[in-house]
């Protein structure tokens, strides 16, 4: 079955801990109802480069990546689908680029 990378952008941090309990509990709840469709998780990542012919900038690009989980759909709108139930996107601070992973034979 074909896979899809999730890479987050945007979203909000909690301010409190109260708040990240909550938003934890969200996230959780969202990848349960995923069930066995998620392959991993991921994790949140920190700052990003980008790097470039020119150089190394320390701005991430115009939409820096917040995180990524890998699922596995049998397409790319059966991901999109999947992607919607996003806390950060029900919220309506953040989006999921969704893209299949292609398999390259080495």
């Amino acid at each position: 079955m074909p896979q899809f990378i999730f890479a987050y952008h945007g979203g909000k941090a909690p301010e409190t801990p109260e708040e990240q309990e909550m938003e934890m509990a969200a996230w959780m709840a969202w990848f349960e109802a995923m069930g066995e469709a998620v392959v991993i998780p991921g994790n949140p990542v920190g700052k990003s480069k980008t790097v470039t012919a020119g150089g190394v900038t320390d701005d991430g690009g115009a939409n820096p990546i917040a995180g990524y989980t890998v699922v596995q759909a049998e397409s790319i709108e059966e991901a999109c689908d999947m992607a919607k139930g996003c806390p950060s996107v029900n919220d309506g601070t953040g989006s999921i680029e969704v893209a299949e992973i292609i398999e390259m034979e080495m």
